[in-house]
């Protein structure tokens, strides 16, 4: 099943056509090595020129390096892995406050700790299983890979919404419906 996730994935995870308005996501994860990589790593894959996205994991929490699971995960979809190292929130606000339209969290333990964002961005969770908690490393591979199939799937869908052009409470909604799928 790893290797026929991986074709599916490789063979998904294509550039859409550029646009030329760019929305600004963050995906936001306890860790910020595993979960908030994948997202973003697919997302910049496959849909560049319309999405600029950032990750961030809680202060306090995040790793120094990313997971190798998503390293392999990402290895196998022939997905560039992130320039960026995982980061807080706190890290990442640094040098000023993001511009942002969407924040996503993958992980339900940051929801009460999050900060207020900047400019009122729509929100959504979508819960993914913490790969990077499991202590077998071979389980937490095949985690990282069905994470990364599952983003792949809601982006695909994300990138084709009329973000800009239809009501924020449709979007909203259809967002958190992404969130959702299994």
């Amino acid at each position: 099943p790893l290797a026929s996730l991986k074709s599916v994935l490789t063979a998904s995870c294509v550039g859409y056509s550029p646009v030329t308005v760019s929305n600004r996501i963050l995906f936001v994860s306890r860790r910020s090595s595993l979960r908030s990589v994948l997202a973003q790593a697919c997302l910049t894959h496959m849909a560049r020129h319309h999405f600029i996205a950032h990750f961030c994991g809680q202060p306090g929490f995040v790793e120094r390096s990313i997971h190798p699971a998503a390293l392999r995960a990402l290895d196998g979809a022939r997905i560039p892995v992130p320039a960026a190292p995982p980061r807080s929130w706190s890290e990442l606000w640094r040098t000023g406050p993001l511009r942002l339209d969407i924040v996503v969290m993958l992980d339900e333990k940051v929801m009460g700790n999050v900060p207020s964002w900047p400019g009122q961005p729509i929100s959504a969770l979508w819960v993914l299983e913490d790969a990077a908690a499991l202590a077998d490393p071979g389980e937490a591979e095949r985690t990282a890979m069905r994470n990364l199939y599952s983003l792949q799937r809601r982006l695909e869908l994300l990138v084709n919404l009329p973000l800009g052009r239809a009501d924020p409470s449709a979007i909203r909604s259809d967002l958190r419906d992404l969130g959702r799928m299994g």
